[in-house]
């Protein structure tokens, strides 16, 4: 009977780490960093370095087409869409927000930031009609949060929304990493923010209300804490980030929530791949499956965040999004490539 239950046990190990890479293919090599992915029309979407901004049609990776938004060499880390257009705003002051019509790719700046501490690290549509993009603090430590409303022509407000907005402010330190344009979640009515630096926090907001909540994340440098979050509609999350200066470091980097973000448990802590800096809940799994990516690993986790398997050494890639529930594109340092799981 002993024997038994050790070799049961053994399987179910086993079939909980099954996942390997099956294939492995670059269908975008160029002279660019991308750290922000859409998917639409069966093509994956991209911004990035020198103003470049294209697609990878992925039943034809030979289809292609790349465009500069300005002749000025901006730098894109954002990049968000609603039905009919695509968004895209560059870091560094002055920021640049550009609208990209879908069907003839036509691009207009829709409005400027000039402020000096204008720095964009996320861009997300809540819903069709309405997104929310925002800054590093300006000299008050008020995050800078934009609201964008396309259908209705209105591009505000360079002040939190309303309602108790005066809790939306930053510890001295503390700001946001422009890492994969995934420090922004939403579901329905509520919004996460994730912060670090200084202070590695949540913001959370619910219809008009505010809440701050504080995260036992790795902290306390401006190279460390929460790069990416994802939500499984309003109670399962995850974070994950770390510290860019020290990237095999892999202790207190990687979170989970199951109370829609009010308290958060550290997972993995010593046991993981290291720095990373996006994570995606694979579609279907109800949090259970999730992939991280980072400059030195890609990394998939079975049972919702609690232990994680190396399952590639490819390095340089920034940012990912589930295609299917089987395949997963990624980009960053000068290439898109596309990966096919088993299990």
């Amino acid at each position: 009977m002993k024997k038994i239950f050790s070799l049961l046990f053994l399987s179910i190990g086993l079939t909980a780490f099954s996942q390997q890479v099956e294939s492995f293919e670059t269908i975008l090599n160029d002279k660019i960093s991308i750290r922000a992915l859409e998917l639409y029309d069966n093509k994956v979407w991209y911004s990035g370095t020198d103003s470049k901004f294209g697609f990878v049609d992925l039943k034809d990776y030979k289809n292609q087409k790349q465009i500069k938004l300005s002749e000025d060499k901006l730098q894109f880390r954002t990049l968000a869409q609603d039905k009919t257009s695509f968004y895209a705003i560059n870091i560094e002051s002055p920021a640049y927000f550009f609208k990209i019509d879908k069907k003839d790719l036509k691009s207009q700046i829709v409005f400027k930031d000039t402020t000096k501490t204008a720095f964009y690290d996320a861009l997300h549509f809540v819903k069709d009609g309405y997104g929310i993009t925002f800054s590093d603090p300006d000299k008050n430590l008020l995050m800078k949060l934009a609201l964008l409303f396309p259908h209705k022509k209105m591009y505000e407000t360079w002040n939190p929304p309303m309602g108790n907005h005066e809790k939306v402010k930053l510890k001295e330190g503390e700001a946001a990493f422009a890492a994969s344009n995934t420090n922004i979640a939403s579901y329905k009515d509520i919004l996460w923010i994730a912060t670090g630096g200084k202070a590695s926090r949540i913001f959370k907001q619910k219809g008009l209300d505010w809440k701050i909540i504080e995260t036992p994340f790795i902290q306390g440098e401006s190279s460390q804490g929460i790069y990416s979050i994802d939500f499984f509609e309003d109670r399962f999350g995850i974070a994950a980030g770390g510290d860019y200066t020290k990237q095999d470091a892999n202790v207190n980097n990687i979170a989970t929530t199951i109370d829609a973000g009010e308290t958060w448990q550290i997972q993995a802590s010593g046991r993981n791949a290291g720095y990373t800096t996006c994570v995606r809940i694979k579609p279907g799994s109800k949090g259970k499956e999730i992939i991280a990516v980072g400059d030195k690993h890609i990394s998939y986790s079975s049972d919702f965040g609690k232990t994680w398997k190396k399952i590639s050494d490819e390095k340089g890639f920034f940012v990912c999004q589930w295609i299917n529930g089987d395949n997963v594109v990624l980009a960053g340092n000068s290439r898109i490539a596309v990966m096919k799981l088993k299990f």
